[in-house]
Formats: C-alpha cells, sequence, structure tokens
C-alpha cells in the first residue's frame, strides 16, 4: 500500500503521467479514469497478481466483456461486481491505496 488517499488520487489525474509510487494496478485504473482504456489494460496485465486480475476484471466488465470479466474475478478471488462502474473504480481504488 502506499500512502495516498482518494482524494490525492483524484487529484493526480491533473497531471499527465500517473504517479511513480503507483502499482500497475494503480496505473491501469489511473489511466482508466483518464479515458486511455488500452494503456490501463496493459498496465492490469502486467501485474500477474490478485490485484492486477481484479483491476483487470473491471476493465472487461466496463468493455462489456462478460465472459471474459468473469473469468479475471475469478482470478482476482472477487465475485462479479454489480456495482455502478464508477462504485467499483472507486472501490477497487481506496481498496488498493
Amino acid at each position: 500500500m502506499i500512502n495516498m488517499t482518494l482524494d490525492e488520487f483524484q487529484t493526480s489525474l491533473q497531471a499527465p503521467t500517473p504517479p511513480k509510487e503507483l502499482s500497475l494496478a494503480l496505473q491501469g485504473l489511473w489511466h482508466d479514469a483518464k479515458g486511455d482504456w488500452n494503456a490501463a489494460h496493459e498496465c492490469a496485465q502486467n501485474q500477474d497478481d490478485e490485484q492486477g486480475a481484479w483491476v483487470h476484471a473491471y476493465l472487461h466488465r466496463k468493455e462489456g466483456d462478460k465472459t471474459n470479466a468473469g473469468y479475471w474475478y475469478q482470478r482476482a478471488g472477487k465475485p462479479f461486481s454489480k456495482a455502478p462502474l464508477e462504485i467499483e473504480w472507486e472501490t477497487i481504488v481506496m481498496s488498493l491505496l
């Protein structure tokens, strides 16, 4: 975990690049919030653990690929989310910070 609040994470979205101390999973969520799904997916894909899988699941759910999302939720050890995407994003960010 890093020493950053949700508000600080959201404020960092004004910068052109994510803070260097962020994990790849958090960088993925940062890029997602900036509208760059491909960069977000690449970051999630490159963090080969449950956190990366959780972000990967969220991204495929957002994309509308429920089958692929289900696979990644299972890899993350998380239930398939039914929360609004904005709430799930915030939940994941807060959990990973």
